[in-house]
C-alpha cells in the first residue's frame, strides 16, 4: 500500500511482552486492527522480551510490570535508549508509575485502557512522545501540586499562544489527543503538532509535565 505521494506509509513495529497469553492476544489483535501498526513478537517474560528486542528491533515495547525472570521496570530500563517503551499494567500504583518514567518509559498505559488509547500511545512513543493514562495523570498531579508550599519558587513564565495554554489545561483535565480535538473540533493531528509544540516550549518530556504548568499557572481546566 502507498500514500497519496506515492511513498510506503509508515509502519510501527511493536514488540508485546506479558506473561498471559489473554492479555497479549487481546493487546495483538488490537493493534493489529491499525494498517500502521504491525506486532512483530510477544515474550512471556522480561529476559525473553530483551532478547526478542535485540533481535527484532521494534520500534516500540509494551512492557507489562510483573512478569517473571525479570519485571518490567527493569527491562524498561534495560531498553531505554534504544526502544521506546509503553508500560501497559493492570497496577495503578505510585512504587510503578513514578519509577517507570524514571527508567525512561514513553508512556503508563493502564490495561483497562481502550483500544484508542492504546493505539495512540503506540504512535506517540514512536514519535518520540509520550502518553500517560488520564487517570494516571489526574493523580501524578495530585502528588505534585498538594499541598502548595508557600516557599516554592514561582513557575517560570513561557509564551504559550491562546490555543497552547487552551490545549495544555485539557491535558491537566486528563484527556487524551482524540478527545481534546472532539471537544475544540479540530484534528486530533493538529492537537498533536500543540502538544509538541508545549513539551518543547515548557521543556518537558511528556503530558504530566504539562499538566502540571497548567495546574501551576492557573489555566483553565475543563471539569
Amino acid at each position: 500500500m502507498t500514500s497519496t505521494n506515492g511513498e510506503c506509509p509508515r509502519v510501527i513495529r511493536v514488540l508485546i511482552a506479558d506473561d498471559q497469553e489473554a492479555v497479549r492476544r487481546g493487546v495483538r489483535r488490537i493493534l493489529e486492527a491499525q494498517p500502521d501498526i504491525e506486532v512483530v513478537g510477544e515474550a512471556v517474560d522480561g529476559l525473553a522480551a530483551l532478547e526478542l528486542a535485540a533481535e527484532l528491533r521494534p520500534d516500540v515495547a509494551l512492557v507489562d510490570i510483573r512478569m517473571p525472570r525479570l519485571d518490567g521496570l527493569e527491562v524498561t530500563r534495560r531498553l531505554s535508549g534504544s526502544v521506546r517503551v509503553v508500560v501497559l499494567t493492570t497496577f495503578d500504583l505510585d512504587e510503578y508509575v513514578y519509577p517507570a518514567l524514571q527508567h525512561g518509559a514513553s508512556g503508563f498505559l493502564l490495561k483497562r485502557s481502550g483500544p484508542s488509547l492504546l493505539a495512540e500511545a503506540v504512535r506517540a512513543a514512536a514519535d518520540g512522545e509520550s502518553l500517560i493514562s488520564p487517570s494516571v495523570t489526574v493523580r501524578l498531579l495530585k502528588h505534585v501540586t498538594a499541598p502548595r508550599r508557600p516557599a516554592r519558587p514561582a513557575a517560570p513564565v513561557v509564551a504559550l499562544t491562546e490555543r497552547e495554554v487552551e490545549i495544555a489545561g485539557h491535558v491537566a483535565a486528563g484527556r487524551t489527543n482524540a478527545d481534546i480535538a472532539a471537544e475544540l473540533f479540530i484534528s486530533a493531528g493538529t492537537v498533536k503538532t500543540h502538544v509538541a509544540s508545549i513539551q518543547r516550549k515548557l521543556g518537558v518530556s511528556n503530558r504530566v509535565g504539562i499538566a502540571v504548568h497548567a495546574w501551576e499557572m492557573g489555566y483553565p481546566v475543563p471539569q
